[in-house]
């Protein structure tokens, strides 16, 4: 009998994309599953709630447990696998209105106290002593946590908790392994690719291209996001015009051509989980220049696949722009380490959703 699992996560798009769609056909394989979660679209496995376009956030919060409960009563699934510390403690108050038993995994990606500090509005902080209380309930009464890097796992043992288990989460890179990887172009570019929040410090970034750009004439830097500091990047663009580009959105094959066109990805984070986009660029033999923060140093060694500065030291990061856009020898090394580190982070979505049923089966007391 295959363990009944209901996912809650922030977000799902239906169609699926076609990676998507290959980690849930491999999930279902393994599980019998229903995912809950905001978005647009409902099907057997796939119960969403439209998002709405202000406070959508407080507004599926708050529904959260009742949606739960429902969820409990009619498909009573032997656990929740519930994707964030917030969606953990709505899990565990669903539970209680459910009146059952049913496990709850907390799965941890990132830092739990970043989304109220670090995302949309600064508004947002005054959320965070009642956001942190929350989180914390979730995590401390959670029945299990499963990590997916050793970052993820010292936030969690920095409570005194111990993770049942950790494993990256699948992540489809065919976009980016299909193609034979490019040599270093002749014109130096460094490249962002990521979300236009305060997270991704993209005013840092901004920033320490004002101080690089001047040294490094004949080079750009292209941005590829959108977000709530648009205005940041507008501003670079009027104040570095001839030296920057900006597109708000590419699509998969679109960012793995943008990575081969440049010469090292850059991601100065202020906080950071899994870092997907570190992988995508060792996929494309792409050093990264970050941030010695959450889980980036997991992915990147200083001065082997990358280099490293830390957080909020701007003068620091444009530094090392700069090095690593005037030094072809040091970029050509830093590439063919990085290629060779894609291999340690990409695996199948049959490995993914294994190891999820052996977590589930653990936890739950199924084996």
């Amino acid at each position: 009998m295959k363990p009944r699992v209901l996912f809650v996560s922030r977000r799902v798009q239906l169609p699926l994309s076609s990676s998507l769609a290959r980690k849930w056909d491999a999930v279902g394989r393994e599980l019998d599953f229903r995912v809950l979660a905001g978005g647009n679209g409902h099907d057997d496995h796939f119960h969403l709630a439209p998002t709405l376009p202000a406070l959508d956030g407080p507004a599926f919060f708050a529904a959260l447990p009742v949606r739960i409960a429902r969820e409990l009563r009619a498909f009573r699934p032997h656990a929740v696998l519930a994707q964030g510390a917030h969606e953990a403690a709505a899990a565990l108050a669903g539970r209680r209105l459910a009146r059952v038993d049913t496990v709850v995994i907390a799965d941890m990606h990132g830092d739990w106290r970043a989304p109220t500090r670090l995302y949309g509005s600064r508004l947002r902080t005054a959320l965070n002593p009642i956001a942190d209380r929350v989180a914390l309930t979730g995590l401390r009464n959670a029945d299990g946590i499963r990590t997916i890097t050793a970052y993820t796992t010292a936030l969690v043992r920095e409570l005194g908790l111990e993770p049942a288990d950790e494993f990256p989460a699948y992540m489809d890179f065919d976009s980016f392994l299909q193609e034979p990887t490019m040599p270093l172009p002749e014109k130096p570019q460094a490249l962002f690719v990521g979300v236009l929040e305060r997270y991704k410090n993209v005013d840092g970034l901004a920033d320490a291209w004002r101080l690089a750009a001047p040294l490094v004439p004949d080079a750009s830097l292209r941005l590829v996001g959108k977000g709530t500091l648009r205005p940041v990047v507008e501003q670079l663009l009027r104040d570095v015009p001839d030296q920057t580009r900006w597109d708000e959105r590419l699509t998969q094959p679109e960012v793995s051509r943008a990575l081969d066109e440049a010469t090292a990805l850059v991601l100065p984070s202020r906080s950071e989980g899994m870092g997907r986009v570190v992988v995508e660029a060792f996929c494309r033999a792409r050093p990264v220049v970050g941030t010695r923060v959450g889980g980036i140093p997991d992915l990147v060694e200083d001065d082997r696949n990358g280099l490293l500065v830390e957080p909020g030291d701007t003068q620091a990061l444009a530094d090392a722009i700069v090095r690593v856009l005037t030094d072809r020898t040091l970029a050509e090394r830093l590439a063919e380490s990085a290629h060779a580190s894609a291999g340690f982070w990409t695996s199948s979505p049959e490995e993914f959703a294994s190891r999820v049923r052996a977590l589930v089966s653990r936890i739950a007391g199924l084996t």
